[in-house]
């Protein structure tokens, strides 16, 4: 592994947003007593199951950590102390140069060992929320506990007010059509976002006509829906300047014929990609908002729940598109920002090709 990351890793577990961040040494912490945390890890490998996985940007000098040229690693963080995490931590990429004898010599994981193929299948991954990652290893007939799959505090409460907002129809609902006043809809929001498992069929449980064993997969699958919807929000305000970035970003130095039309070319595939992924993400959602408005407007709770309960496979491609468009906003924010200095041609073909990867062939991999 490398050698010890000086940095705090303190700020991680309160400003971390979910995608970029699992935090398993929180979830250790948290769970470490209970049932479900010691019967279905997610790691077999106890070190593992108590590290930081972080989507990590790479920083120019990183490039050469790895054979193939890549934007975004998945970095596996021990930390020093967990009980401290100002002591910082030692860390290893996700398939660089020299991972498998790495991970055979420090934790005795070999390629064919069940934990080298979840990390495979995480690092395939364009980010790291919970809804995409569930459905992912559940394809691959992993079942890890519910605790593993958590939204960040940091993300938590910058959802708040937006989760509010949606269900505020319902809370009204709920209560038989009298004015909701702000602490009940308040109550039902955090309630909804809660990561404490809950398992009794109480005033939301009823509302939506979830049965007691069923309470838990339902209100996980709407947290869900509206986690993506709140996504949605955000990167739509800034998806059409980071647009106009990627459209106008001129490259210093040399650049040959071959070069310049490659940018050209994959300028306008990127356009259309861009937009295609948009709307397909916005048809997505606005399946769910049929069914809510099913609910809220027609009173009908039973098509709502069997929705709800059916919805882990959309989750997929929500996860994997709106994680593409997270990154794409994300690395240009940061590669193409005011103080950054403007790349060469070489690296703004590797770029421009890392974008249309993350965002080519999503929809390939899901058929409903």
């Amino acid at each position: 592994m490398s050698e010890r990351e000086f940095r705090s890793l303190e700020n991680l577990e309160g400003s971390a947003s979910t995608a970029r961040v699992l935090n398993l040494v929180q979830v250790a912490r948290d769970h470490r007593l209970t049932e479900e945390w010691l019967e279905r890890p997610m790691f077999q490998t106890a070190e593992l199951n108590s590290c930081l996985l972080i989507k990590h940007r790479l920083r120019r000098n990183e490039y050469d950590v790895f054979r193939a040229p890549k934007q975004v690693a998945t970095k596996i963080v021990i930390p020093i102390d967990r009980r401290d995490l100002k002591s910082g931590g030692r860390y290893v990429f996700v398939d660089q140069i020299n991972y498998e004898r790495t991970m055979t010599e420090v934790f005795g994981v070999t390629p064919d060992h069940p934990d080298f193929k979840i990390l495979s299948m995480i690092d395939r991954l364009p980010s790291l929320d919970p809804f995409l990652l569930r459905e992912q290893l559940g394809r691959a007939g992993l079942l890890p506990a519910a605790c593993y799959f958590a939204i960040s505090e940091a993300d938590l409460e910058n959802m708040l007010n937006f989760v509010k907002s949606e269900i505020s129809p319902l809370v009204q609902l709920s209560m038989g059509g009298h004015t909701a006043g702000p602490r009940s809809v308040e109550r039902m929001a955090l309630k909804i976002l809660s990561n404490k498992p809950g398992n009794d069929s109480d005033t939301l449980g009823e509302t939506l006509k979830l049965s007691p064993d069923q309470y838990q997969e339902g209100v996980f699958c709407w947290k869900g829906f509206l986690y993506y919807k709140w996504i949605m929000s955000r990167v739509m305000g800034d998806i059409a300047a980071v647009s106009k970035k990627v459209a106008t970003i001129k490259p210093v130095g040399p650049m040959d014929t071959i070069s310049r039309e490659y940018i050209s070319r994959s300028r306008r595939v990127l356009r259309t990609q861009v937009v295609r992924t948009c709307v397909d993400v916005r048809n997505t959602l606005q399946i769910y908002d049929v069914a809510y408005e099913g609910l809220t407007q027609n009173g009908n709770p039973t098509a709502f729940r069997d929705f709800l309960l059916e919805a882990p496979a959309l989750f997929g491609r929500l996860g994997e598109q709106l994680g593409a468009i997270q990154h794409i906003v994300s690395f240009s924010n940061y590669r193409f920002g005011p103080k950054a200095a403007a790349p060469g041609s070489e690296e703004l073909m590797d770029i421009l090709m890392d974008f249309e990867a993350s965002l080519r062939g999503r929809d390939d991999h899901y058929a409903f």
